[in-house]
């Protein structure tokens, strides 16, 4: 075993604390991540406070992780000792399910493993990236580009991915116009790869403060969702919507937003559920629909697309002493737009 070091939640009711532990030895087809950078999810809070579900503790969250690969085991041929890696929401799968010989390994129907908060094949607890280094095995492990501001680059192995993959999905792009809900660690994304897509873009935000944030970004619209003019002028105008906020709110503000067989596509997790009346939906043959992260094909895709046109988040680097202020912040939306933890500070 291999010795490590991270910042842990012993429990719902405790605060992330350093913590020693061990990770796996390197296999004959794993690779050893020495991480320089961890990105702060907003589900890293969800579920070290078991918001959604009962987690498995001591809990070491973060999935959106990058480092340099110091160690390769025997038969590993996708990597070598010095490059760079990355390594997003999960770390294994079955790898023969339907949804993984599709290359969708995020929905593996038999044995998914997250990179934290998750049993691995072997039953023993996965930890994340709040931590000093991380042993995955080199299918679950990204390449990712030199030409990038590497702490930067953290946030797209989650922000990125969940944004980029619904809009290819869904092919968004030229003559579209796309609405993207909040303006946070994914709806900056959003904005950013819609635009690169091609579409016509507009933030709706409930804070008129964010609207000049909106267009440093590049956004063409901004429309504050309490000012009652406003959102009239947009009524029925959007193709797709893209909801990335992780609070409670009422989708059928935004519904009445679209265009007839419109989309509104959810990817943000809010701990409450949502409340859709039938009508909302049938009135204009709407859609309502779900996201999670993409798989590794186009995960490696996102990157390879973010390199090309040299797309990164907009982060604040912080030290790991810092994450529960990170945290408040994160909560009150005081943050542009995601906060990424320099692992050197652990």
């Amino acid at each position: 075993m291999i010795q490590a070091k991270g910042y842990a939640a012993q429990s719902p009711q405790t605060d992330l604390a350093p913590w020693d532990f061990e990770r796996k030895d390197v296999g004959p087809h794993d690779v050893l991540i020495e991480i320089a950078f961890c990105g702060v999810c907003h589900s890293d809070l969800h579920q070290i406070k078991n918001d959604w579900f009962p987690g498995i503790f001591p809990m070491i969250p973060g999935h959106e992780i990058v480092g340099r690969i110091t160690q390769i085991g025997a038969h590993v041929k996708k990597f070598k000792t010095g490059d760079l890696g990355g390594v997003g929401v999960m770390v294994d799968s079955c790898r023969s399910c339907e949804n993984c010989n599709n290359g969708q390994e995020q929905m593996c129907l038999v044995s998914p493993v997250q990179t934290y908060n998750s049993l691995d094949h072997d039953g023993k607890p996965t930890y994340g990236g709040y931590s000093n280094l991380i042993v995955v095995n080199e299918d679950f492990v990204h390449h990712i580009s030199e030409k990038l501001n590497l702490a930067a680059v953290a946030p797209l192995l989650c922000a990125g991915i969940t944004t980029y993959s619904p809009l290819r999905n869904w092919k968004v792009g030229k003559g579209h116009k796309l609405a993207v809900v909040g303006l946070g660690g994914l709806g900056h994304m959003g904005v950013k790869f819609g635009l690169a897509f091609g579409a016509e873009v507009t933030v709706l935000s409930t804070s008129e403060s964010k609207r000049e944030a909106a267009k440093a970004i590049g956004a063409h619209h901004f429309v504050v969702t309490t000012n009652a003019e406003q959102v009239a002028a947009v009524k029925g105008t959007f193709d797709f919507i893209l909801d990335t906020v992780s609070a409670k709110h009422d989708l059928n503000l935004y519904l009445s937003l679209l265009k007839t067989n419109g989309v509104h596509i959810c990817v943000g997790a809010p701990a409450e559920p949502y409340e859709l009346p039938a009508f909302a939906l049938l009135a204009g043959n709407k859609v309502v629909a779900g996201s999670g992260a993409g798989g590794l094909p186009q995960t490696q895709e996102m990157l390879d697309f973010c390199a090309e046109h040299n797309i990164v988040s907009d982060i604040e680097l912080i030290d790991i002493k810092d994450i529960h202020t990170a945290f408040d912040r994160m909560v009150k939306g005081d943050v542009r737009y995601r906060f990424v933890i320099d692992m050197a500070t652990l």
